[in-house]
């Protein structure tokens, strides 16, 4: 199937925020998710290496803040009640 990747990509990276959490090493989030978005990210600098035994990938500066911010964009409520 085609798809947008880049339109994946951001969905991907905006979905990895809401399973964030920190450690010693800074902000971290589970990697359950596509595996082929998850490579492309990391080729973006976005995330570490989501190859290995752990059940989670670091976020880089620019992807932590990149990542709320497209989870806000998507995902967050406006403040105006309806």
């Amino acid at each position: 199937m085609n798809y947008n990747k880049e339109k994946v990509d951001e969905m991907v990276l905006a979905l990895l925020y809401l399973t964030t959490f920190e450690d010693n090493y800074g902000l971290r989030a589970w990697k359950g998710m596509d595996w082929d978005a998850m490579d492309r990210l990391h080729e973006k600098g976005y995330i570490g290496s989501p190859k290995g035994k752990a059940k989670s990938v670091a976020l880089s500066d620019e992807g932590v803040k990149l990542s709320e911010q497209l989870f806000k964009k998507h995902f967050g409520l406006s403040d105006t009640k309806v």
